[in-house]
């Protein structure tokens, strides 16, 4: 009978412990078993002293020798041992022959290493000694392996279901001794819905002989956190199959379920923190994620130095001195947070010593308990916080730091109290881990807000600041940046003066967003203004703003010449050059009243709103001249949505446009459209985004356009006001530009007009007139300075130009002269040398007068200057 081993007791002086390779050895026996070691070639490599007592052989004899030599009779296999090479493991019955010629039969375990290993290809080993069974010791041990098994708590009950055994992990899970459970059924000894599934799972068992699994939370008696307990519950049958028992087997899994729960949570917070790009959100996000799965009171502050998104710091930790975070989000298992002794977006100050300074001072998470001495030493300078603490009985806080590329943007404080466990290591890892999401997440939502800040700026201070005084229409606009991930864009407006009392009414979008698009935009602006300025006709102005475009994309393109297949990344298929090129997209093809490509250039309702691009520039323009004289209104468009002209009736219709592509495509010239304008009508220009959205179709925006400007006003800006909340969402997804304009009319009697012979002689009648007109106008102190200008302008026309020549005054806020002619040649001011006869013209007309210009027509030219009234 084997010995038994006292554990624990110290070993003599100097020798070595059971769990070294030599006590070990000694421990087990080594010559209680056969082991022979064999190469691939089935050749002894390795014999002990059990295989000599085996077989008689000596190590030195068998060494080198074939194992097979030793056979009695071959092996049951086909082929023999070295036929298992693919067996990782065989065992059977071998019969050998011993040293002194008679046969044994070997119960042999046969190991096969892998190749490329340094061990032996084989190992063989064979007990040399079994011990049958005895009732003794063998139900001894039976006995104490069931109750002193320290991996799960065993139970076994009777067919009743009412319990016979239990050892010691069930009687310390129940915290009730074998004797007290003893004949009480499961649902007795636990008292709640995790002990009545059990026993319905027992019952299955006893009724279909089926083992069942279940997973039990548990409060044990006398512990504050619940236990995560795998119940396996199995029959026991007798030798005929017969059930008579249960058995129950409990496995204390909560280490493993917390760690699920754990990772659970940082899959959690993968998909839930950082959904939007808004700082304070994804701040928020963070606390709900951790609330109340990690903590009981979670807030995120950052570094009030962060504040100025325009100019954040390099290092906004300051070098010396108080920490300034603000709190922007917090969260708590109490409603309305009373236990924050900071509330939202309020600045706090936080001295050296305190845990958040030491916190972001080191660069790394700290666990404190309420009683550890740095962190009551904090609250002895902070009486406030102190009494939140002893109130609520705040027992155990995380101070975790925000960091992410290099910057450190606040700390996260994690804080327990109605939970009763403290933070432990495993939290403090948790909790950085999510933390350093977060602080991805809030870095890239402060850099896209600082981003974005700088495109709107530079978006805004592109647009025009205020709208131009003139008198031929009455305007009002509205800018709105995207709100959602998109982006800035580059959407503008403007108004732009032009001479004989007209005015141009410009809108524009460029493709993308960001600050390409916005810089990309203020090009355009310009060159529109700068084209406007020389009075170039619509489809004229296109035309050139198409060449500038198609220029642009050259140079982003690295100077390859750039062709009307090269649209931008929004026009792909039939919004392609090679489509307007063939005529695939013309009004007869698809006459769609509402404004689509087809008719005015504008985007199909499937395509997707613009998207920033890194190459090609595109845009789309609507350039409209209005004249308030002959009340009629040039529209121009290059794929832009159609303007919309509201009647003094209030009925509303949209412009009916040539179709043209947009801006950068090329291929196709670009038309005018002539329309008579009532007085007091409304034209109103826009860009895409106000008309078409994802969750909309392009006819819904239009129709619901329409509505929205036929409804009454008590002003334009009212109206512009009530068309952007009936067509757009609180954060809508693309810029929007709206420009809304009433039209004005001179009357007959504000403009004079008289032909003018090609006659020198002619000068003189025409002052005469020119007297007379300003008399009945009453502006009698401007007379001497429009004779002057009128004598030049008439006199360079009948020696320079071609007839017929013509005469015209406009009398509104300013006094405009316009001579008109057949020639195609513009004048030009030139130094006039001291003896010359001529040349001091224009010179003169530039120096009485406040601006002057020139404009060519279909036939012929004007020249034009005009003086402000107010300074006569």
């Amino acid at each position: 009978m084997e010995q038994p081993v006292t554990v624990g007791r110290a070993t003599p002086s100097g020798g070595a412990g059971p769990e070294t390779p030599e006590a070990l050895a000694d421990l087990v026996g080594e010559a209680l078993t056969a082991r022979v070691a064999l190469d691939e070639q089935g050749r002894v490599t390795g014999w002990n002293a059990g295989a000599e007592r085996l077989l008689g052989y000596p190590a030195g004899e068998m060494t080198g020798r074939r194992a097979g030599d030793l056979l009695a009779e071959p092996i049951p296999v086909r082929g023999g041992l070295p036929t298992l090479a693919g067996l990782p493991r065989w065992s059977g019955d071998i019969a050998l022959r011993h040293r002194d010629g008679r046969k044994l039969t070997v119960r042999v375990l046969a190991h096969h290493r892998p190749p490329g290993t340094d061990a032996p290809a084989w190992l063989l080993v064979s007990a040399l000694t079994r011990r049958p069974p005895g009732p003794d010791l063998d139900e001894s041990l039976v006995t104490w392996s069931f109750a002193q098994s320290p991996c799960c708590a065993l139970a076994i009950y009777d067919t009743r279901l009412r319990l016979l055994r239990a050892n010691a992990d069930m009687e310390r899970a129940t915290a009730l001794t074998e004797a007290e459970m003893l004949g009480l059924r499961v649902s007795e000894i636990a008292d709640d819905e995790a002990g009545e599934r059990a026993e319905r799972g027992m019952a299955r068992v006893l009724r279909t002989g089926e083992p069942q699994y279940q997973e039990n939370f548990l409060l044990a008696p006398g512990e504050t956190r619940e236990h995560a307990w795998s119940v396996y519950t199995s029959a026991l049958r007798d030798a005929d199959g017969t059930i008579r028992g249960v058995c129950l087997s409990a496995h204390d899994m909560t280490e493993q379920f917390w760690a699920r729960k754990r990772l659970q949570l940082i899959g959690e917070a993968g998909r839930r923190i950082g959904s939007t790009l808004d700082v304070t959100r994804t701040a928020q996000e963070l606390t709900e994620v951790t609330v109340p799965a990690l903590a009981d009171f979670v807030s995120v502050d950052l570094l009030a130095a962060l504040d100025d998104v325009h100019e954040p710091p390099a290092q906004a930790l300051p070098p010396d001195g108080p920490l300034l975070l603000r709190r922007v989000a917090l969260r708590s298992v109490t409603p309305g947070a009373p236990e924050a002794a900071v509330a939202a977006g309020q600045v706090e100050s936080y001295p050296e010593g305190s845990t958040p300074f030491e916190s972001l001072r080191a660069g790394r998470a700290t666990l404190h308990e309420a009683t550890d001495p740095a962190f009551t030493a904090w609250l002895a300078r902070d009486p406030a916080r102190a009494a939140r603490v002893r109130a609520f009985g705040i027992h155990s806080v995380m101070t975790v730091p925000l960091a992410a590329r290099g910057t450190t943007l606040g700390v996260a404080f994690f804080v327990r109290y109605a939970t009763p466990d403290s933070f432990g290591h495993d939290d403090l890892v948790l909790a950085g881990e999510l933390a350093a999401r977060a602080a991805v997440s809030i870095d890239n939502a402060r850099r896209y807000t600082r981003e974005r800040a700088t495109a709107v700026t530079l978006q805004r201070s592109l647009l025009p600041q205020r709208l131009p005084r003139q008198a031929a229409v009455e305007v009002a606009s509205r800018y709105l940046p995207a709100g959602g991930h998109a982006g800035v864009g580059g959407d503008w407006f403007d108004v732009i003066p032009l001479s004989g009392a007209r005015v141009a009414l410009v809108v524009g979008d460029v493709v993308g967003h960001g600050l390409h698009a916005s810089a990309t935009m203020g090009r355009l602006r310009t060159a529109v203004r700068t084209l406007a300025d020389i009075d170039l006709p619509c489809d004229e102005l296109l035309t050139h703003l198409d060449d500038l475009v198609a220029r642009l994309n050259r140079e982003e393109e690295g100077g390859e010449p750039a062709g009307p297949s090269e649209a931008p990344e929004t026009m792909r298929g039939a919004e392609t050059g090679e489509a307007w090129q063939t005529g695939h997209l013309d009004a007869a093809s698809h006459p769609d009243a509402t404004g689509r490509w087809d008719a005015a250039g504008h985007r199909p309702p499937t395509e997707p709103g613009p998207v920033e691009t890194s190459g090609d520039v595109g845009a789309t323009c609507l350039y409209a001249v209005y004249d308030p004289v002959s009340r009629r209104c040039c529209f121009s468009g290059a794929g832009h949505p159609r303007p919309a002209v509201v009647s003094p009736d209030g009925s509303v219709d949209l412009v009916g446009l040539p179709a043209a592509p947009p801006l950068g495509v090329g291929g196709l010239p670009y038309e005018a459209t002539e329309v008579d304008i009532p007085e007091g009508s409304l034209l109103a220009l826009y860009t895409n985004g106000l008309v078409e959205t994802r969750d909309r179709d392009l006819d819904t925006g239009v129709h619901r356009l329409r509505e929205a400007l036929a409804r009454p006003a008590r002003s334009l800006d009212a109206l512009c006001d009530t068309v952007l909340a009936d067509l757009l969402p609180q954060r809508p997804a693309d810029d929007v530009a709206l420009l809304v304009a009433r039209t004005r009319a001179l009357d007959a009697s504000q403009v004079a007009t008289w032909p003018v012979p090609a006659d020198p002689s002619a000068v003189a009648q025409t002052r005469k007139d020119v007297v007379t007109q300003m008399e009945r106008w009453g502006l009698s102190d401007a007379v001497f300075v429009t004779e002057l200008v009128v004598s030049e302008l008439v006199t360079n026309a009948i020696r320079h130009a071609e007839p017929p020549i013509q005469l015209r005054l406009i009398h509104d806020t300013a006094l405009i002269c316009e001579v008109s002619d057949g020639g195609n040649t513009a004048p030009h001011l030139r130094r006039a040398r001291t003896y010359d006869e001529g040349g001091r013209g224009l010179l003169l007309v530039a120096q009485l007068t406040d601006r002057w210009g020139t404009r060519q027509s279909a036939t012929g030219k004007t020249i034009w200057a005009e003086q402000s009234l107010s300074l006569q």
